[in-house]
C-alpha cells in the first residue's frame, strides 16, 4: 500500500472579499490563490518561490489553518484538514508547526528562552517537569547550551534566536514544518549554519518541510521539489534541479537569471509591472511582462502540462523556451 503524502493540496483557492469603499459601491474581490495543487512526501522538502504578492504566504496560512480555502481541499496524511473533529484538529496542530522569517519578532521579549520553548508543550497539557527536561534536550538538538533557557531573546544573536524558534517548533514532535523564509533576516555568516541545522534535523528526525522563500539558491539547496507561483497560480512545478536549472516558464527564467546575478528579487527588477489584482489580464497572467506573449496568450489561460518527466509548466510556448535551454543555467547549488 502506497503511503499517503504528508500534505497534499488539491485545486486550492482563496478569494478575499474587500470592504465597500462607499455605501452604494459593489463589493470587490481579489483572488489570492487559484487552483494550486501539490503533494509532499515524508522526509522531503517542497519549496515555494515567487515575488512578493505571488500567494506564497496565503498558501502557508491555509496550511496552518489560519485561513480557510474558498475552493479546493488540503489533505494531511489522507485526511481533509478542514473537515476534522476537535480531537483531529488538536492532533493536526501538533503535527504541523512553523518557523517565521523574523526570529526576534516571533519570540516574546518578556519570556525566557526556556519558557518560550516549553509554551507549546504546556498548551498541549505536558506537565512542567517533563517540559523542562525536554527543553534541555531541544536546546542540545539545535546546538545550544542548557543555560540558554534562563536568558531573554535580546541576549542572543539573530542566529541563536532562530535556533530557539526552531526548538520551540520541535517541542510538540511535529512531522511537518512550514518554514516561512526562515533565514532571510539573518546575516550571511549565520545563514549557512541555520540551513545546515535544518538539514541535520530533517535527517535525524524524519521531518517534512515546506520551505517558502524568494532566495532561489537557498530553496535549491534544501528542496527536492519546487513550485513557482505567480499572481496566485503555480506556473511551474517539478524537481528542484529541473525547474531551477532548466526552467521552462519565462517567469522562472527571470527569477533564475536574477538569482545567478545575485540581484534582489523584486517587481522593479523584472520587466513590466505586476498586474492589478482587481483587474487581472485575460489569458495568461504573465503575458503583460513576457517577451513570448502573442494573441494565444491573450485569449487562453495556459494550464499546467508536462514539459519533461520531472516538470510541469503553464505556458503556451514552453517547448520553444525549453529548446533555448541548450545548457543548464546559473550555479544555484549553494546558498549565498
Amino acid at each position: 500500500m502506497t503511503e499517503a503524502p504528508v500534505i497534499e493540496a488539491r485545486s486550492l483557492g482563496k478569494t478575499f472579499i474587500l470592504p465597500r469603499g462607499g455605501l452604494f459601491e459593489a463589493r470587490r474581490s481579489v483572488i489570492a490563490v487559484e487552483d494550486v495543487s501539490f503533494s509532499v512526501s515524508r522526509g522531503t522538502t517542497f519549496g515555494i518561490v515567487g515575488e512578493s504578492g505571488s500567494g506564497k504566504s496565503t498558501v502557508a496560512k491555509m496550511l496552518l489553518k489560519l485561513e480557510r480555502p474558498t475552493s479546493g481541499t488540503l489533505w494531511a496524511e489522507g485526511q481533509d484538514i478542514f473537515a476534522q473533529t476537535a480531537a483531529q484538529e488538536r492532533a493536526y496542530r501538533r503535527m504541523v508547526q512553523t518557523v517565521f522569517q523574523d526570529p526576534y519578532g516571533a519570540l516574546s521579549p518578556r519570556m525566557r528562552a526556556g519558557r518560550i520553548i516549553a509554551e507549546p508543550m504546556r498548551a498541549q497539557g505536558t506537565d512542567r517537569a517533563t517540559a523542562k527536561a525536554k527543553v534541555a534536550q531541544l536546546l542540545e538538538i539545535v546546538g545550544m547550551q542548557p543555560e540558554a533557557a534562563s536568558r531573554y531573546p535580546h541576549e542572543f544573536s539573530g542566529g541563536q534566536r532562530q535556533r530557539i524558534a526552531i526548538a520551540r517548533a520541535l517541542s510538540v514532535d511535529p512531522r511537518l514544518l512550514v518554514l516561512d523564509e526562515p533565514v532571510s533576516a539573518l546575516d550571511v555568516s549565520v545563514r549557512a549554519q541555520v540551513l545546515s541545522l535544518l538539514q541535520e534535523m530533517q535527517a535525524r528526525l524524519g521531518l517534512t518541510y515546506i520551505f517558502i522563500g524568494h532566495d532561489l539558491a537557498v530553496v535549491r539547496y534544501l528542496s527536492e521539489s519546487v513550485g513557482v507561483m505567480y499572481f496566485g497560480r503555480l506556473v511551474e512545478i517539478g524537481t528542484a534541479r529541473q525547474v531551477l536549472r532548466r526552467p521552462a516558464h519565462p517567469y522562472t527564467q527571470r527569477l533564475v537569471a536574477l538569482a545567478a546575478a545575485k540581484a534582489p528579487l523584486g517587481a522593479a527588477r523584472l520587466q513590466g509591472e505586476l498586474p492589478n489584482p482587481l483587474n487581472p489580464p485575460s489569458g495568461c497572467l504573465f503575458r503583460t511582462r513576457c517577451s513570448y506573449a502573442d494573441a494565444l496568450c491573450a485569449a487562453k489561460r495556459p494550464e499546467l502540462r508536462e514539459a519533461s518527466p520531472d516538470q510541469r509548466v503553464a505556458c503556451h510556448h514552453h517547448e520553444a523556451i525549453a529548446a533555448g535551454n541548450k545548457a543548464e543555467t546559473g550555479p544555484l547549488l549553494q546558498p549565498a
